[in-house]
């Protein structure tokens, strides 16, 4: 007789994700949210009634929906990422991390297992949330399509603030840094649930007037589509650290951000034809790419230095799924020239006419990421003693050399030349420079500067990690 299919479900499934469900939902915390989010459910269930029952004319679903989605969200976008963080988190504090990782599975399936469990968790929050939401749909004025809508789009932002979370659980190290850590993630997930629940409640209050406008669908998809890939690329980056040092740590974060930039980049390009080969587009996209880029790129070109030994069998130059920071700044760069020759070629062959000053600027925008994240790591690969060296110290030296970079010209030009945004002072600006070329104050000829600096500093930047790689390799071996 074959056994029942829940029964084989269970046994097939990951390991860590039974283990943590069974053992959340025997937390006192969660019987206590669960019960209170039930109760307060039904109490705005009688209040809407009695208001109904009042008032026939005046329709109460909008109202009731959004004060259900407030119960939800509040679950869902506060208690249950907090949950996940705290714990990867207590694995680590308690030094039980190490039995896990001897069970086999890999910090790739652990880590699966932990976000899986939570999601199943708020899986089951939202089917008891369930009868409520949809019984506002009876109370009028709130058609299925917004409700199904929010919910789709809420529970994406449940599985994105989660990967941030079991992200940040693995970031430090010290008992410092990781109070640092838990107070940031802390207040990331309040202003998070804040503007979760605003943009909800905005979506339910403009009811099918938001849903029918031309842009929706589109903002909706982009949207949709950030919180996964994001989600998806956080928890590699979570797994890479936590990852063996024999292990390939790098190929999974590296994988996710090259398919993430792959993606967008041609779906953008489908947009830009549909909508009518508008040169804004290509614009806006060589924008959102270099901030993209700066936050995502940094992150990976920060690697640490070397990789095992027995990767470096018929490694090349060209490998950049493999461990060390030289691999991880080529492959952000690659990315970043394929982005502005992308977009820069778009715009040029826009069937309206173009401003020569606004591709000026999205080149420009290209040249001024290369060039700090490449000083960044010369000064990190450079400094004498070891803190700047580590991931963390490359990555305050970037965002430190940024803030220098785009404050100290303008109060040098406003003290000495009464000019805060004089050309000069600001060519290396990566901020009032950018509005200098868009503003048409800046030649070609001054681009040309910039881009050759750039250029130079990522050469640079990548003979000096390939020789720092060499040196972890030369060190491994002794």
């Amino acid at each position: 007789m074959s056994r029942p299919w829940l029964e084989r479900l269970t046994e097939r499934a990951n390991p860590i994700v039974v283990k943590e469900v069974r053992q959340g939902l025997r937390t006192r915390a969660f019987w206590i949210f669960f019960g209170l989010m039930l109760l307060s459910c039904l109490v705005i269930s009688l209040v809407a009634f009695a208001v109904q029952a009042q008032s026939d004319s005046e329709p109460s679903g909008p109202a009731t929906f959004a004060a259900y989605f407030v119960c939800l969200g509040l679950v869902q976008f506060l208690v249950i990422p907090y949950t996940a963080y705290r714990s990867l988190a207590r694995e680590r504090e308690d030094e039980t991390w190490a039995l896990l990782t001897l069970t086999g599975l890999g910090p790739r399936r652990i880590l699966f297992g932990k976000l899986g469990s939570f999601v199943a968790q708020a899986a089951l929050y939202g089917s008891a949330a369930g009868p409520f939401l949809v019984f506002s749909y009876y109370l009028n004025g709130i058609d299925l399509p917004t409700i199904g809508v929010v919910l789709v789009l809420g529970a994406a932002f449940q599985v994105f603030l989660s990967s941030v979370a079991v992200c940040a659980a693995t970031l430090a190290e010290q008992r410092v840094t990781r109070g640092l850590v838990h107070f940031g993630l802390l207040g990331l997930l309040l202003l998070a649930t804040l503007y979760g629940l605003v943009a909800a409640v905005a979506v339910v209050s403009e009811g099918r007037s938001v849903l029918n406008e031309r842009e929706f669908p589109v903002v909706a998809a982009f949207g949709l589509w950030a919180m996964l890939s994001y989600g998806v690329l956080l928890f590699e980056a979570a797994a890479s650290r936590l990852a063996l040092p024999t292990e390939n740590r790098a190929w999974g974060v590296r994988l996710a951000f090259l398919a993430q930039c792959v993606v967008t980049a041609g779906a953008v390009a489908v947009f830009w034809v549909l909508d009518g080969k508008d040169p804004r587009v290509a614009v806006v996209a060589q924008a959102v790419f270099c901030v993209h880029l700066a936050v995502a790129g940094v992150f990976l070109a920060t690697d640490a230095d070397g990789m095992p030994n027995r990767l470096r069998k018929g490694a090349r130059f060209y490998s950049l799924f493999r461990p060390g920071a030289s691999r991880a700044f080529r492959l952000v760069m690659a990315t970043l020239v394929a982005s502005t020759a992308l977009w820069g070629a778009l715009y040029l062959s826009a069937d309206r006419s173009v401003d020569d000053h606004r591709f000026l600027t999205m080149v420009a925008a290209g040249a001024y990421l290369a060039l700090y994240l490449s000083a960044a790591l010369l000064i990190s690969r450079l400094a004498p003693g070891t803190a700047l060296r580590t991931p963390a110290g490359a990555r305050l030296t970037f965002i430190a050399l940024v803030a220098v970079g785009a404050g100290l010209p303008p109060l040098v030009g406003a003290l000495a030349l009464k000019d805060a945004s004089a050309n000069g002072l600001n060519l290396f600006n990566p901020v009032v420079g950018i509005d200098n070329f868009n503003d048409r104050h800046v030649s070609s000829d001054a681009l040309l500067v910039l881009a050759s600096a750039a250029v130079v500093a990522t050469l640079v930047a990548d003979r000096v990690l390939a020789w720092r790689d060499g040196l972890a390799l030369a060190g491994a071996r002794k």
